[in-house]
């Protein structure tokens, strides 16, 4: 075979972000809601008559071992998972990374689609977001946590429930037809124009945890108790309740990390919540990325980030998970 095709999806978090750590959740166990939506990282490897790894990302790299790659998730993943010639890699995104939507995790996701695929091998979603963890966690050291990976592998609207023993376990919500329309009608991504190392953003998380601080450790069991509650709210169709818990959560993270709320995040959260909007998060770790906004008038709401000069994200949901194609 010659040339692969893959993509996986980006996420909006819809409740317990944080909580998907693997510092957190093998003392205490995690859950998180998000959707994947239909905005991507996409790849195309071609593994024929290449004389060295061409591999396009930010950068250009050519190289002529895989240990001499720069791009870390790069590197790891072709490290764990091949042991063939060498091949070209080109990968694009719909959005910048860094921007709070899981890139990094979809990226992951789909460099190791490509890769299993054009050594004519498949995985399961559940052994690619595995897969997918282990490379950007354990073989990148990135202090992120799990939703991101399998929620690009997946797909969906679902709970993922991160267990102590590091098993997880996917339970696809339970939402009627007209409030999964709402999730892509009446929910509106805003740019807040900054973007950051998610890594960056929860290494004190990650360090206060593991020093068993007290506040922390509370801040995250209430994080997964509005999990727990955006879950029931969203299966109820009770989207007036979900929009307060969204608030909630906004200020949960902001009493977590100072730095997570930047006075330019204020001020938009500000001029949704003015024309209307029912409650506004953070998408991420925090200190730039995507503004989430639930409105009862869409048009509203998107007229004033209209006039503030601030950029939509449209999106609607994907059902499928990270997919990929083999052309020979």
């Amino acid at each position: 075979m010659s040339v692969v095709f893959a993509r996986a999806p980006l996420r909006v978090s819809l409740g317990g972000g944080g909580t998907d750590l693997p510092s957190y959740y093998s003392r205490h166990g995690g859950l998180v809601v998000s959707a994947a939506i239909d905005k991507y990282v996409y790849m195309l490897a071609n593994t024929a008559f290449q004389p060295s790894f061409r591999l396009k990302h930010f950068e250009w790299e050519d190289v002529a071992e895989v240990d001499d790659i720069a791009h870390p998730l790069l590197r790891e993943a072709l490290r764990r998972s091949w042991n063939g010639a060498p091949l070209e890699i080109t990968s694009v995104g719909d959005v910048p990374p860094g921007t709070g939507l899981g890139s990094s995790g979809a990226y992951t996701v789909c460099v190791l689609k490509a890769i299993t695929l054009a050594r004519g091998d498949e995985l399961t979603r559940g052994e690619l977001a595995e897969a997918a963890c282990e490379v950007e966690i354990n073989r990148a050291g990135r202090k992120v946590g799990k939703q991101d990976q399998y929620a690009a592998a997946h797909g969906g609207v679902n709970a993922y429930r991160f267990n102590q023993d590091g098993s997880v376990d996917v339970e696809p919500l339970a939402i009627d037809a007209g409030t999964r329309s709402a999730l892509c009608e009446r929910f509106l991504a805003f740019f807040t124009g900054g973007v950051r190392s998610a890594s960056r953003m929860l290494a004190e998380q990650v360090s206060r945890t593991a020093a068993g601080d007290v506040a922390v450790e509370q801040n995250l069991q209430r994080t997964k108790e509005l999990a727990a509650e955006s879950r029931q709210a969203l299966e109820g169709g009770d989207l007036e309740h979900f929009g307060g818990l969204m608030n909630e959560q906004f200020e949960t993270k902001r009493s977590r990390s100072r730095a997570a709320i930047t006075p330019e995040i204020e001020r938009l959260r500000a001029i949704a919540l003015d024309a209307g909007a029912q409650g506004v998060m953070l998408m991420g770790a925090g200190g730039g990325g995507f503004l989430l906004a639930l409105a009862a008038d869409p048009a509203g709401v998107r007229a004033a980030f209209a006039d503030s000069g601030t950029a939509e994200l449209r999106f609607a949901l994907d059902e499928l998970g990270a997919r990929g194609e083999v052309y020979a």
